[in-house]
């Protein structure tokens, strides 16, 4: 198997690899051999589950090669990898199957300065290179031995294309070579730990080779241990080119190191350095924004701010809030298409009629948002000289002198674009470009949840809307308010339900219920209910006949959900009221004199348990001025108060609220229950006349 995975790596000219394996059974890939990179580099990937956003998952899954060509490219279609590992570097992902089966995935590595192309060659070699393997794996499980994930995987060293033994003689003469070029030299494993240090070098370092051999740099000396070197190290690796840093060895003493990787370890070259003279010339245009430490640290943030954000507005403020200033950007516009035509969805520093000019544009190639749409690469304008040569039809009306345009990509498809903009001209380096290409993907994820969520919350509230009643009839001799206040959480959607029904001239039928959850399912069983609710009153069912009807018809559908409901009987001409109740909160009865008592009525069981359950009715008088109020169980309910008391508390409310104005003692009683885990429905009725 090393042998296998030696050869692909030499054979496609890759400078490393990693080996995944899919378990049978398994939905995870599983890291067990790395070759010519240090394991700890590949670390947060040792198990991919299929469904992740990762060139080898998608490879595997989808059983095809998958390409990336490098820094920018990884950004945009991965963003999650490319905020770990912002470095210029290439790779190829592709599946290790045997016949028909797939038993895992192959990564290889190459350094960033390559062809951006995959040559015909390499296609070969790697596709040849994972047959090879996959006979392996699958020899292995056939002797009874698979190749199964066991904690740490494997690092498998790769010989040096020239690699060759040194004779004592020549080492000794290497060692004295070394050891007259200027500055120092050490060298670094694969682990990152030092193997060799010359003698300037301990002077440089200021400590004794004893403690420098086999121990990492970091860890000999904690003024190294700073993300600048780590970041370095790392892409040193990463990218496999080299890198140079300076740092401060207190209390007064500059060290600039150049490191010059290969699959065997890095060399690195030590020398004094004074910052003063060795700082280069500044820029005439401003080139570097916020340092990598604080971009990663608000990619960081963004990433977990996104992840609350529910609607589009939702994420456009969040976006906003956390890119401009992150990024020093004065503008921001997230766009996406629709019909047609470009909307925009929100902004940040422009005026609202600026907006207005430019949103809903039909989609075309001369609007750089549009083409970034259709593309999924970004654009990058360091000045309005760069626009107005690739869009020359542009003008110049917002006032910004530098422009990022990036793809809002998810799901692998571009589904908006994100327009940031800038007061001072830019020069957009290649490393600031793949961060903002992943804080866009970032976005583009967001968004594409929150759209659905939209789309979601408003089919939610039209299906509310066509279920409850749009008005309530009026009837003459009656006064009647009504309220509906959806949960706080979830869709806004739930079964929470009230009608009004006229049912000849001097009577009425009231109802009001609640079925069990909020989601679509509870709406439209809502409505059933209500349905029938209202067929068998039309019918002169007496208020126990229409709650056992009801009853009936549930337990036929066998919905899976409960529900609660009241049914009162209005006779106007002799002022009663009939009730009955299955398993709902019992209705409140709100006298002249404010005195207001909760009305007795004798318990049935919830609808849709027993078909053959009884709902015992009482009737009770309704004197003048008086008033019935109907409500859910989310007026009162609330944690750890009790019931009673609960109701206790809304009939005293209710004795001090104004009965000649309903819709006033409406909103008193709705705003009477902090901001609800549940829906309110609430119908007020008071014979009048």
């Amino acid at each position: 198997m090393e042998t296998a995975m030696a050869a692909v790596v030499r054979e496609s000219g890759a400078y490393g690899g990693l080996l995944y394996v899919l378990p049978p059974g398994d939905d995870a890939l599983w890291l067990v051999v790395v070759a010519g990179a240090p394991h700890e580099l590949a670390s947060p990937w040792r198990r991919i589950a299929l469904t992740d956003p990762m060139p080898v998952a998608d490879a595997v899954r989808e059983r095809r090669l998958v390409w990336i060509s490098g820094q920018e490219e990884l950004a945009r279609r991965y963003p999650r990898p490319a905020l770990v590992l912002p470095y210029d570097f290439a790779l190829s992902a592709a599946p290790v199957t045997s016949g028909a089966a797939v038993l895992g995935g192959l990564v290889l590595l190459w350094s960033g300065t390559r062809s951006p192309q995959l040559g015909p060659g390499e296609r070969e070699a790697i596709e040849s290179g994972c047959r090879r393997l996959g006979s392996l794996l699958q020899e292995s499980a056939d002797r009874g031995d698979p190749l199964l994930p066991t904690g740490r995987p494997r690092t498998l060293p790769l010989p040096l294309p020239k690699g060759r033994t040194v004779p004592p003689d020549e080492a000794a003469a290497i060692t004295a070579f070394v050891d007259r070029l200027p500055g120092g030299s050490c060298a670094l494993d694969m682990d990152g730990r030092i193997t060799f240090v010359t003698p300037t070098a301990v002077d440089l370092f200021g400590i004794g080779p004893d403690e420098l051999v086999g121990a990492l740099p970091w860890e000999a000396l904690p003024w190294m241990d700073v993300p600048q070197v780590e970041d370095r190290y790392r892409a040193a690796l990463v990218s496999n080119r080299p890198q140079t840093f300076t740092v401060l060895r207190p209390p007064d003493t500059w060290l600039a190191f150049e490191l010059y990787p290969d699959p065997s370890g890095v060399s690195v070259r030590i020398t004094g350095a004074d910052p003063s003279k060795d700082a280069p010339a500044a820029p005439a245009a401003p080139a570097t924004g916020p340092s990598r430490a604080v971009l990663l640290y608000q990619l960081m943030q963004l990433a977990a701010t996104l992840t609350e954000a529910v609607g589009v507005q939702d994420v456009a403020d969040q976006t906003a809030d956390q890119l401009l200033p992150a990024l020093g950007a004065q503008g921001m516009v997230l766009m996406a298409p629709e019909d047609g035509r470009l909307r925009i969805l929100g902004h940040r520093g422009y005026s609202a009629e600026l907006i207005a000019r430019f949103d809903s544009l039909p989609l075309s190639e001369d609007i750089p948002a549009a083409r970034v749409l259709t593309t999924g690469v970004p654009c990058f304008f360091m000045n309005f000289a760069e626009l107005r040569r690739d869009y020359p039809a542009t003008t110049h009306e917002d006032g910004m002198a530098a422009w990022a345009v990036l793809p809002l990509i998810a799901s692998g498809r571009p589904k908006g674009s994100l327009l940031l903009s800038y007061r001072r001209p830019r020069a957009f380096p290649p490393g600031e470009r793949a961060i903002l290409t992943s804080m866009a993907g970032l976005v583009g994820q967001a968004l594409d949840r929150a759209r659905l969520y939209d789309t979601k919350h408003d089919l939610a509230h039209r299906l509310q809307s066509a279920l409850l009643p749009h008005t309530l009839p009026h009837i003459s001799g009656l006064k009647v308010a009504a309220r509906y206040l959806p949960a706080a959480r979830g869709l806004g959607i739930g079964g929470d339900f009230y009608d009004l029904i006229r049912l000849d001239e001097h009577t009425v039928g009231a109802t009001i219920g609640d079925v069990q959850g909020h989601n679509v399912d509870a709406a439209a069983l809502m409505g059933q209910v209500r349905t029938a609710v209202y067929a068998h009153a039309t019918v002169g069912s007496t208020p126990d006949k229409v709650l056992a009807g009801t009853n009936r018809l549930l337990t036929d559908l066998e919905p899976g959900l409960f529900t609660s409901c009241v049914y009162v009987h209005l006779d106007l001409a002799t002022r009663r009221a009939c009730v009955a109740t299955a398993g709902h909160p019992p209705p409140l009865l709100r006298h002249a004199d404010g005195h207001t008592e909760v009305v007795p009525v004798p318990p049935g069981l919830l609808l849709g348990i027993e078909p053959d359950s009884r709902y015992p009715a009482m009737e009770v008088p309704l004197p003048p001025g008086c008033v019935l109020a109907l409500y859910t169980d989310g007026l009162v309910e609330a944690p750890g108060v009790d019931f009673d008391d609960a109701t206790a508390a809304l009939a005293g409310l209710l004795e001090h609220t104004d009965p000649a104005d309903l819709d006033a003692m409406a909103d008193t009683l709705i705003r009477h229950s902090p901001t609800p885990g549940d829906d309110i429905a609430l119908l007020l009725i008071s014979p009048c006349g």
